[in-house]
């Protein structure tokens, strides 16, 4: 959202993270569709990608599994690894999804998702 969804802002990305670094937050996991790495293609925008790189190296972000099967991309269901990790670590999700679906996937996840999902706005770079 820190790209007003026109571009996939990386630097949205740092500025949440630091913001959580900030307040003592130091089991931060980020992640980011591998394809993300990739060059950029004029319909899906992505500025500062340098930093998934450099969050990469930190150990903070980690890219969710993709591959190419006959010329089309194929994604995992990165909302999957991001509840099961927020749920075993005892952590908090952060994002705007609901993670509905999830919620009627497993009964131990819709109270964790219920409880544990902290939502967000940027303003500007706050």
């Amino acid at each position: 959202s820190h790209g007003n969804k026109e571009v996939f802002s990386c630097r949205g990305i740092l500025l949440a993270v630091q913001w959580f670094w900030d307040r003592g937050h130091k089991d931060i996991t980020v992640f980011v569709p591998s394809w993300r790495k990739e060059q950029p293609r004029p319909d899906v925008l992505i500025t500062d990608q340098h930093i998934l790189r450099d969050l990469e190296k930190k150990k903070i972000v980690v890219f969710t599994p993709s591959r190419r099967v006959g010329g089309k991309r194929v994604v995992c269901y990165d909302d999957r690894f991001i509840v099961r990790l927020a749920h075993e670590s005892d952590g908090v999700v952060v994002s705007n999804d609901t993670y509905r679906d999830l919620q009627n996937e497993r009964p131990e996840w819709k109270k964790f998702i219920e409880e544990r999902l902290l939502m967000y706005s940027f303003v500007n770079d706050k």
